[in-house]
């Protein structure tokens, strides 16, 4: 049995997959998410819940909002920020008397789809979150890359590919530059942007209503997010070059974007015909933390 952690910032899910894929148990609690050591404390009771309704014990793998610095050990990255500069997994092993493989939960959602989803017949997939953050987790040949640095696929923290002049220098971003893809195409940054056209808040789907309705102002905030989206993601094929591009977070619920992006794209790409399919994950919301228990291999 595996078991896989999904570790949010406002809730904890939980998984336990049989070796065929098949789901034995999930179940879902609220993250205290300024308490470290409850957060600890919630993790373990979640896996001796999953334990005891199963029967058995399973290997564990957590999907975290950061990275295990190679040099420190400790989470980075993270905006749970009480996670940052704690050797969680350390603590997790010593708390549950078992090795525990953790990962960016980016990383869990490219392996999820890698494994049995979107990706699944594929040897190279880039897999993107585009929800609150945006981020995205690479896989090659069903293992994710990690790289010396374990940022691999932290896109969102590059500046906007080929800016026009009114993008510039860009929003600020909590990371402490401007302009980086994160503040263009991030719900919140979408939101921004529509924002300063119309003068009033609106959220994606709200924007997406008005568009099909005919307004103007949104149908224009939707065509420069497309445009974007196609500008960042020519930007991944020129150098990654993936088999597939699957799009997940909230962002990826607008289906246009699956048709209209990759007709942007090519005008940005360096080749003479574009074939990377933009795909919608298999799995859905659940494909992070089926991704965290598929962080271990089979018997």
């Amino acid at each position: 049995m595996r078991i896989g952690i999904d570790l949010g910032g406002s809730k904890i899910e939980i998984i336990a997959l049989d070796d065929a894929g098949r789901e034995l148990y999930r179940e879902r609690t609220a993250t205290p998410a300024q308490d470290y050591h409850a957060i600890l404390h919630a993790i373990a009771q979640l896996v001796a819940r999953v334990e005891q309704a199963c029967q058995q014990t399973g290997s564990v793998g957590i999907g975290i909002p950061g990275a295990i610095s190679p040099q420190t050990q400790w989470v980075k990255n993270a905006n749970t920020t009480c996670l940052i500069g704690k050797p969680l997994q350390q603590d997790l092993e010593r708390q549950l008397q078992r090795p525990v493989r953790i990962t960016n939960d980016a990383n869990c959602f490219a392996v999820s789809e890698a494994t049995d989803g979107a990706g699944q017949q594929a040897k190279v997939v880039f897999g993107v979150i585009i929800g609150t953050g945006t981020g995205a987790g690479i896989v090659i040949d069903k293992q994710p890359l990690h790289g010396a640095n374990a940022i691999a696929g932290e896109w969102g923290h590059n500046p906007l590919p080929w800016p026009h002049a009114d993008e510039l220098p860009g929003p600020p971003c909590y990371c402490g530059k401007q302009g980086c893809i994160e503040t263009f195409l991030s719900g919140p940054g979408f939101t921004a942007d529509h924002q300063r056209q119309r003068g009033h808040g609106a959220n994606p789907k709200e924007i997406l209503a008005l568009a099909n309705a005919g307004d103007d102002i949104a149908e224009a905030s939707l065509q420069r997010y497309e445009d974007r989206l196609a500008r960042a993601l020519a930007s991944v094929i020129n150098i990654l070059d993936p088999d597939v591009i699957i799009l997940g977070g909230g962002m990826g619920n607008i289906q246009r974007l699956y048709q209209n992006v990759p007709l942007r794209w090519g005008n940005y790409i360096f080749s003479d015909q574009v074939v990377t399919p933009l795909v919608a994950p298999l799995h859905g919301d659940a494909s992070g933390v089926r991704g965290a228990a598929w962080l271990w291999p089979g018997n």
